[in-house]
């Protein structure tokens, strides 16, 4: 493996030191529980038998035994996190269908992206209250202004009881916009790098991203002389790094590459 990332890369970079690569550069890992994975804890053997002999005898630790989890009610109480029924209700209640004509989510179509569905914290007169409301706040990114919206719905009542609007806030990216990033980034030139580093890896072509692929990422902010002019609006704009994993192997280092979302483009840094 390391000839062939050779050939293709010129150099491979590993650990916290690793260096911006024009092209996509693959970090090996050394994965928890491989290491010694093969050792016996001795030459004769030794160990195998004197860790097998300490499982008997009655300081045994006995199998562990898997419950089924209890059923989830439909209706939460208090601080109880929020039910799938309640998560359901909350999301429906907070789109409207304005919001969902006006808004356009990640791959362009009709309906802002959902980001989150959280238990909303009760309010300073209520904290001391045995029968303070439950509320959600359902979070929403328009990419059509780039905007961010937050609807605060009342669990008892059913009713949005408040709404925020703000631009310039960039929280976590959910699934589904790492999942087009990916798409966006594979589909342009400049992800050649990213499929033949897999196909080094693997010794197959990348023909299915989110399935072959296992994604981390991070919002990207635009920085003052450190990236072209085509990133000057990330902050503004939802823009993407990706950190992409070879399921079951390397991880591969593309984080030259932005992906500007709202732009639907990819652009390289010092590109």
């Amino acid at each position: 493996m390391r000839k062939i990332v050779h050939r293709h890369l010129g150099k491979v970079v590993a650990g916290a030191g690793l260096a911006v690569a024009g092209t996509a550069v693959m970090v090996g890992i050394t994965l928890p529980g491989t290491a010694g994975a093969n050792e016996s804890g001795g030459s004769d053997g030794s160990g195998v038998a004197a860790a097998q002999q300490g499982g008997q005898g009655q300081d045994a630790v006995k199998p562990g035994v898997v419950e089924q989890a209890p059923a989830e009610g439909k209706k939460g109480t208090g601080s109880d996190p929020l039910t799938d029924d309640e998560t359901k209700r909350v999301e429906q209640l907070a789109l409207t269908k304005q919001m969902f004509s006006a808004g356009e989510n990640v791959e362009g179509r009709r309906g802002p992206e959902r980001l989150s569905v959280d238990l909303a914290e009760p309010d300073a007169d209520e904290l001391d209250a045995t029968n303070a409301p439950r509320r959600a706040d359902v979070t929403f990114y328009d990419y059509r202004d780039d905007t961010l919206v937050t609807r605060t719905v009342n669990l008892d009542t059913g009713k949005v009881e408040q709404t925020t609007s703000r631009t310039g806030v960039q929280p976590p990216l959910s699934h589904d916009e790492n999942v087009e990033a990916l798409k966006l980034l594979v589909a342009d030139p400049l992800g050649a790098g990213l499929k033949a580093d897999f196909k080094d890896a693997t010794g197959s072509e990348l023909t299915d991203p989110e399935q072959q692929l296992l994604l981390n990422s991070a919002v990207y902010r635009a920085t003052p002389g450190a990236q072209p002019a085509a990133l000057d609006k990330c902050g503004e704009h939802r823009c993407v790094r990706l950190f992409p994993k070879v399921k079951n192997g390397p991880w591969i280092d593309a984080r030259s590459l932005i992906v500007d979302l709202s732009a639907r483009k990819v652009v390289k840094l010092g590109g």
